[in-house]
């Protein structure tokens, strides 16, 4: 019952399952998209400072001596992770700006839906109270052809007491 559920929630996002984005869905498109996501995270430049941090204070107080001042290695790694990280990023828009695009063609088609359905209820209780407007006016004339039958009806049993009676 819940997938029922499911497949008329996304009914208006069934057309667009054939999208695939520009860069695939495969595993490294999603692990790359996973990846450009978290370099946005307080998590990563919480840890990213900290590594940083450690890295020059190991170099300035002498412990090792592997990338002393002016921290050449360190600008290096730096030139590596924004090689990559650019490319990841636009990567990451790219395929959330496919999705958007998904959902937004989706959402129009369900409006669109909505209002055509509004449409339709709109024409069927227009045609509701033609009918109902038409059955009072039958109802009416009824009750006024009861009415004067009746009416004829009481004027004859008058006439048939009455000559019953003389």
């Amino acid at each position: 019952m819940a997938d029922d559920k499911t497949k008329s929630f996304f009914r208006f996002h069934l057309p667009h399952q054939h999208l695939s984005s520009a860069f695939g869905d495969d595993w490294f498109a999603q692990k790359a998209e996973m990846f450009a996501r978290f370099f946005g995270t307080p998590v990563f430049l919480i840890i990213q400072t900290i590594i940083v941090a450690f890295w020059m204070v190991i170099n300035f107080i002498g412990l090792v001596h592997f990338d002393e001042y002016p921290f050449i290695l360190l600008n290096l790694a730096f030139s590596l992770q924004a090689a990559y990280a650019a490319p990841l990023i636009l990567l990451a828009q790219t395929r959330q700006s496919d999705r958007d695009k998904a959902h937004a063609e989706a959402d129009a088609q369900h409006r669109e839906d909505l209002a055509q359905a509004s449409d339709e209820r709109q024409a069927l209780a227009a045609d509701q109270t033609r009918l109902i407007l038409e059955m009072l006016k039958q109802n009416t004339d009824l009750t006024e052809t009861i009415k004067s039958l009746s009416v004829r009806v009481e004027a004859l049993t008058k006439d048939v007491h009455a000559k019953i009676m003389t």
